[in-house]
């Protein structure tokens, strides 16, 4: 096992769950990973040992974490975070990009940050891992997919106001968004033809101007469009009736207008083995569907799920792409 099929995952904050659930992950026999930040934030106890490059992880024994050494400036208080850690924490995010887009591991995994303490000592300029990750790429388009096994769905606007949302949502915005989601599908998920359902912004889907003109003048011409392109789509759809098990049957991703009527559902239905996946990089990027969790940090009780989910799915995806 090489390069290729090691997977980075970076250490998040560690003042939260992050080292915690990377130790539990490593040990749940997940796919091969090396964790990459300061083995002093790792439990007490940690089994641990320093390596190199990516590849290296495969010849450590499996019920110790191969560690990609990047020393913090300061411990780590289990929730509370330090303004001392937060460039460092933004730097790990930096080397773990470089390591995927040199070739020397298969993709990252990244462990939650929180994006207020990394303004406030980092002067962190990002909304989220997501916007971060796009500009460490050359400020390509991204989309953030959210996916568990039984529902994947695509926020068209991501981290804003819900009341910027009408006017984030462009038919060049919604066009740039679907055709992201539809290449992701197609590359990494492996679908040939994918059946995409989008969401309406109003309720009801507008009930035909009654209830807004956002799905007559912006949603449905983008529809239109692209299904003179041949692809298939429903919409624009009711979101209150997108997500019963009925309708998830019938589609293999759901663009929604805003950022809660996308996690609201996949949350509800698998609040622990939901992955956030970032379409549209040039490289592989997953996490788990869930913040630092400070509340519980260091107890020894945060769910490792999500983490495991994020790293199959980041295996996954890489061996689609050969």
């Amino acid at each position: 096992m090489g390069a290729q099929s090691t997977l980075v995952m970076t250490c998040g904050d560690p003042a939260g769950i992050g080292p915690e659930i990377a130790l539990k992950a490593r040990l749940s026999g997940a796919p091969c990973f090396a964790w990459l930040g300061d083995p002093a934030h790792l439990p007490e106890a940690a089994r641990w040992q320093a390596i190199q490059a990516p590849a290296e992880a495969a010849s450590v024994a499996p019920d110790v974490l191969p560690v990609l050494v990047h020393p913090f400036p300061a411990p780590a208080r289990p929730g509370a975070p330090d303004p001392a850690n937060a460039a460092a924490i933004v730097a790990v995010i930096a080397r773990a990009v470089a390591l995927a887009q040199s070739g020397a591991a298969a993709g990252i995994v990244t462990c939650p940050i929180n994006k207020a303490a990394l303004k406030t000592g980092a002067g962190f300029g990002f909304p989220g891992h997501t916007e971060y990750l796009a500009d460490l790429a050359g400020g390509v388009p991204v989309a953030m997919m959210l996916a568990c096994e039984s529902l994947r769905v695509v926020p068209a606007t991501i981290h804003i106001p819900l009341a910027q949302v009408p006017h984030a949502l462009t038919r060049a915005g919604l066009e740039q968004c679907l055709r992201i989601t539809r290449a992701g599908l197609q590359r990494d998920f492996g679908i040939v033809a994918p059946y995409i359902a989008v969401a309406g912004l109003n309720p009801h889907a507008g009930e035909s101007g009654v209830m807004g003109r956002e799905e007559i003048e912006v949603i449905t011409p983008v529809l239109d469009a692209l299904r003179a392109e041949g692809w298939v789509l429903d919409g624009p759809l009711p979101a209150d009736t997108m997500f019963h098990p009925g309708a998830r049957e019938l589609y293999d991703a759901a663009v929604c207008m805003y950022h809660d009527q996308a996690l609201i559902p996949i949350k509800t239905i698998d609040f622990a083995g939901g992955v956030n996946v970032t379409l549209g990089l040039p490289f592989i990027r997953t996490s788990p569907d869930h913040g630092t969790a400070y509340d519980i940090a260091g107890q020894g009780v945060a769910d490792a799920s999500s983490l495991v989910a994020a790293l199959r799915v980041a295996q996954d995806m890489a061996n689609r792409r050969g």
